[in-house]
């Protein structure tokens, strides 16, 4: 990915999975206890932590548990996790603006009455920061979701109006009225101040803070509209799902961005000569992105699933413009491998591998028949994707040598992750030295396996899950070996399921296999980077562990050896991709919206705050 890319990725960081609801609310309550004892001045210090309770607490559970009820039945999709957590922020939000003007009362001559207008303007922002985080998760509209946003607000405001007595100022009374809505014998004593026309004055501060919600965005959003044709609430809300709840939400926004793409599915099938399938070598023509579950994410373990015989899933030459959309993509992958699977015609000979370099560029390549595996590297120097269009002409080079079908695999087994080679970060585009090195150094190769004597072929694999996660760099494929022997040259192909490699691992493995010729690669799965845009192999576990890994299943495949048949086969297939520079315009975005969106939120609370004072001047 670029470096750009890798800045949306590391947003991941910002989002947590929200912690259980009763959770939020046994902290809430004891939130409100401190805050009851602190600003009540009763005779007993368990009286002050139930009047917390009640007007601090209270709201707050209200909220948390009518909030998604009252969402969900306006078609919302907010949970009781997420509504908990939410209504216990806004209450330490309400309980700090109190605190800071309690304190501020002290210092300065301001009387009880700032204490109440700072508990209006208070409410007024738990409104607002509620509406921004429904509107946000849930998709509806600002009218639609200032109904649930309005809960703890109202909850809140409903018991001052009571508990105060409030309406004895409208003029009004009775037993009814005296039983229910002026019960000011059980309250403290610090509400008194409060008048009937400051709940009026709440109300015309919750429109303020909802157009500035709604300022807000609008603002961010229009660019999204204008260069993606999406909302930005779409995104936050599928990004935020996915991070903090595993959902899938975040690939209903995806397929609003896709495009149609015909993708080549290569097959290279190994059978023993009874038929039974040994192994199997899948490779669509896309990227295994973007990250975690979602869209083409696990697309390797999606194929070792599907696949008959040990499973070896290798990265294709292909950049993140050509992820899937969604995981059900997928299935349309898998079924395009079977069909090229049947397709497939076995010869029991092989060549001996060859290698060739130009400038940076080094492939190692192997004909089984007229058809060949090739796998393109530029370790020790650092790389990254190789374009779709470069893969395909370099394919062109190497077949235009003579032989039939081509599976082109990059190794992706080097780079120094998003850090020194620029934004580019290595990757290998149209115009580029690099591709023209590929190109030149394929058709010389081509050439080459083309001429090359053939000789019986037999194979040998070995795969260990290990017990690595992929919070440490490595997939649910573990390390996968096969050693391919033409004649008396041995050839040992090692692909570990994880995404690229830190410098010089790949040097460190490859002096570790016994064989004549060998090649690590890496399946570039996106499943180790959910919560971190940079997980390389090897930068979190020690090398020498791996090394021993590899050894040991060079050691296992090269005892598995037996004669085999092998061939290739390819098959093309529509599937739904993210599009040509859809993901760098994505990742643009979505960085600036970080990055301005801090300085506009500060504007309009900026902004919020003078007219609230100006409403408040009015008003008195």
């Amino acid at each position: 990915m670029t470096r750009t890319q890798g800045d949306l990725a590391a947003l991941s960081r910002f989002v947590f999975r929200a912690p259980d609801w009763s959770a939020s609310l046994f902290v809430s309550l004891l939130v409100a206890a401190v805050a009851g004892v602190a600003a009540f001045d009763s005779r007993f210090v368990l009286d002050d932590a139930y009047q917390g309770m009640v007007y601090v607490g209270l709201p707050t559970v209200v909220a948390a548990f009518a909030t998604p009820w009252l969402d969900r039945a306006f078609g919302g999709r907010l949970t009781y996790n997420r509504s908990a957590l939410l209504a216990l922020l806004c209450e330490v939000l309400l309980v700090v603006f109190l605190v800071a003007a309690a304190a501020a009362a002290v210092v300065a001559p301001l009387g009880q009455d700032f204490v109440f207008d700072v508990l209006i303007v208070g409410l007024a922002l738990v409104f607002a920061v509620r509406l921004l985080v429904l509107v946000a998760i849930s998709g509806q509209s600002l009218l639609v979701a200032s109904v649930p946003a309005s809960l703890q607000t109202a909850v809140a405001a409903a018991l001052v109006f009571v508990y105060s007595g409030a309406v004895l100022h409208l003029g009004v009374g009775g037993p009814l009225v005296d039983a229910l809505l002026a019960r000011t014998d059980p309250a403290p004593a610090a509400l008194q101040v409060v008048q009937a026309t400051d709940f009026a004055l709440l109300g015309g501060l919750c429109v303020v803070w909802a157009l500035a919600v709604w300022l807000f965005l609008a603002t961010i959003d229009r660019p999204w509209r204008n260069s993606l044709g999406v909302s930005v609430l779409d995104f936050v809300r599928g990004f935020v799902g996915h991070i903090a709840e595993g959902s899938s939400e975040l690939e209903e926004f995806f397929e609003q961005l896709g495009e149609e793409a015909v993708v080549p599915v290569t097959v290279l099938a190994v059978r023993r000569p009874d038929g039974a399938a040994k192994a199997r070598f899948v490779l669509p023509m896309v990227h295994p992105g973007p990250m975690g579950e979602i869209g083409g994410g696990n697309l390797p373990e999606r194929i070792a699933a599907a696949t008959e015989g040990l499973a070896f899933p290798p990265h294709a030459t292909a950049g993140h413009d050509f992820n899937l959309v969604t995981e059900r993509e997928v299935d349309a992958l898998v079924d395009a491998a079977d069909r090229a699977h049947e397709r497939v015609e076995y010869r029991d000979v092989a060549s001996r591998s060859a290698r060739e370099r130009e400038g940076d560029s080094k492939l190692l390549g192997q004909a089984f028949g007229d058809d060949a595996l090739v796998v393109t590297t530029h370790a020790p120097g650092f790389a990254d994707d190789v374009d779709f269009a470069v893969g395909l002409s370099t394919m062109a080079e190497a077949r235009g040598g003579g032989l039939d079908e081509v599976m082109l695999v990059d190794a992706h087994n080097s780079n120094d992750g998003l850090e020194g080679a620029g934004d580019g970060l290595g990757h290998v585009v149209p115009g580029s030295r690099r591709s023209f090195d590929m190109m030149t150094a394929a058709g010389r190769l081509g050439e080459r396996l083309a001429a090359a004597d053939r000789h019986p072929l037999r194979v040998g694999v070995a795969w260990d899950p290990t017990d690595w996660e992929p919070e440490e760099g490595i997939g649910p494929l573990g390390v996968r070996v096969a050693v391919m022997e033409a004649g008396d040259h041995r050839t040992a192909y090692v692909l570990v399921d994880g995404n690229n490699m830190e410098p010089g691992l790949r040097e460190t493995l490859l002096e570790a296999v016994d064989a004549d010729e060998a090649e690590v690669m890496t399946t570039d799965t996106h499943v180790v980077n959910t919560l971190e845009a940079d997980n390389q192999v090897g930068a979190a576990i020690d090398d020498a562990e791996l090394v021993a890994v590899v050894e040991e299943l060079v050691r296992e495949a090269t005892a598995d050896l037996e004669p085999v048949e092998a061939g290739v086969a390819v098959e093309e297939v529509e599937v739904t991709v993210f599009g040509n520079d859809r993901t760098e315009t994505l990742a643009s975005t979505a960085n600036a919206m970080v990055q301005m969106g801090g300085a506009l939120l500060l504007f309009v609370v900026g902004a919020a705050m003078a007219v609230s004072l100006l409403v408040f001047l009015a008003a008195g």
